[in-house]
C-alpha cells in the first residue's frame, strides 16, 4: 500500500483572512484555486514539495448552501469560532492506491466515500456524512485520485516545502496504534499534549509552524 500526505489544509474564515495571514507567516502569496460545488467552499493552493500541496479552504460566501453537511468540520460553531479568530491547521489527507483497504481494517470511521469530479479528474474521499472530523483533525482524511499527475503538479511553486505534520495527543501511545493501523504513523510525529495539529514548513521566510 502506498501512502504519502497529499496536501493539508489551513481552514479559514475567508480566503482573505487565510492568505493575508501565510504572506505574514510564510512570506509567500498563496494563489486562487477553485470551487467545491458539492460542499459550497473554495480554496487557495500551492505546492508544498514532495507531489503534496497547501490549501488555505474556507467557505464560499457565494455559494448556495450545500445539500449535505460540509466537509472538514466547516460547519461546526467550534470551528467557525475558532477560525473567526485566525486561521488554523484544520486537518491533512493521506493519498493512497487502496481506499478500500484503508477502509475495510480501519479501527476508527473514516466516514463514507465520497466521488468528486473537476474536468477530466476524478477522486474518492472519505468525508463523515455530519462533516466531523475524526479525532478532531488528528486523524486524515483518505483520498483516492483518478489516473494522472498529481494535482500539484499544476500548481505554482513559491519555494514552500512541508517539513512535518505534529499531533499532540493526551494518550500518545493509542495515538501511535491508530496511526499505526492505518499505515499512516510515519507520516506524522506524536507528542504528549493537549490534543492539537500543527504543520512545519519551511519557506521564504525560514521554518514557520502553522497551528
Amino acid at each position: 500500500m502506498n501512502n504519502k500526505i497529499d496536501h493539508f489544509a489551513i481552514g479559514a474564515a475567508s480566503l482573505e483572512q487565510g492568505v493575508a495571514a501565510l504572506r505574514a507567516s510564510l512570506g509567500v502569496e498563496v494563489p486562487q484555486g477553485g470551487k467545491h460545488d458539492a460542499m459550497s467552499t473554495h480554496n487557495c493552493v500551492m505546492q508544498a514539495g514532495n507531489e503534496s500541496f497547501l490549501e488555505i479552504l474556507s467557505i464560499d460566501p457565494e455559494a448556495p448552501a450545500p445539500s449535505r453537511a460540509r466537509w472538514f468540520s466547516m460547519d461546526e460553531p467550534n470551528t467557525i469560532a475558532r477560525l473567526v479568530e485566525r486561521p488554523r491547521a484544520l486537518c491533512w489527507v493521506v493519498g493512497t492506491d487502496d481506499l478500500d483497504a484503508i477502509l475495510a481494517t480501519s479501527p476508527v470511521d473514516l466516514g463514507e466515500v465520497v466521488n468528486f469530479t473537476r474536468g477530466d479528474r476524478s477522486w474518492r474521499l472519505t468525508v463523515p456524512s455530519d462533516g466531523h472530523l475524526p479525532c478532531g483533525g488528528l486523524l486524515p482524511a483518505f483520498i483516492e485520485w483518478s489516473p494522472g499527475p498529481h494535482p500539484s503538479t499544476g500548481q505554482q511553486n513559491l519555494g514552500v516545502t512541508l517539513d512535518q505534520v505534529k499531533i499532540s495527543h493526551p494518550d500518545p501511545i493509542a495515538c501511535r496504534e491508530t496511526l499505526s493501523a492505518l499505515s499512516v504513523a510515519h507520516l506524522a510525529e506524536v507528542s504528549e499534549g493537549p490534543a492539537g495539529l500543527s504543520f512545519v514548513l519551511t519557506g521564504p521566510n525560514g521554518t514557520v509552524t502553522l497551528d
